[in-house]
């Protein structure tokens, strides 16, 4: 099977994917094929931010990280660690829909980590505080306790619910 790529010959992925991003078989006709992020997404900071909320509420954390991975490749650089922080969170709780402890917990403080290294650089304010109205606080307060949690006492005590966190503040 020849692989899909984009005009420049970088690959792509057009297979259709379930809501946990797990490629389906397109012989089976992807009757739960969610519809994808375009490789090309290229939004605002606050349109990116409240796309990826909506997803991650939904339970689609595999594609809030697409929108999120899209928003570092193409913000501005002084923005990677918060974007690709962010990324880094929704793979975590990917993992964790997944029943992946492991990269769950790794991938949620990880994602903690970069998340800290763009407020360490950013004056305080709310570009520091609340950027694109995320609120990091809460952000960091989920990935640092679920990373903690599952590290403990695995996945099988986390209620559902605690998988499906937002990004933006409740006012948004």
């Amino acid at each position: 099977m020849t692989r899909d790529r984009d005009p420049a010959g970088r690959p792509r992925n057009a297979r259709p994917r379930d809501a946990l991003g797990r490629p389906l078989d397109p012989a089976e006709g992807g009757g739960d094929a969610q519809e994808r992020v375009p490789d090309d997404l290229a939004l605002p900071g606050a349109e990116a931010a409240r796309l990826a909320d909506q997803m991650l509420r939904a339970g689609r954390p595999f594609h809030a990280h697409e929108v999120l991975e899209a928003s570092w490749k193409t913000g501005p650089p002084a923005e990677r660690d918060l974007w690709q922080g962010l990324a880094q969170v929704a793979v975590g709780l990917t993992h964790a829909h997944r029943g992946n402890a492991r990269g769950a917990a790794m991938l949620l403080a990880r994602g903690a980590e970069r998340v800290r290294a763009y407020q360490a650089q950013v004056p305080a304010g709310p570009a520091r505080e609340q950027p694109y109205g995320i609120d990091v606080a809460a952000v960091l307060a989920v990935a640092d306790g679920l990373a903690a949690r599952i590290e403990r006492d695995g996945l099988a005590g986390i209620p559902p619910a605690d998988l499906l966190p937002g990004l933006l503040t409740p006012d948004r």
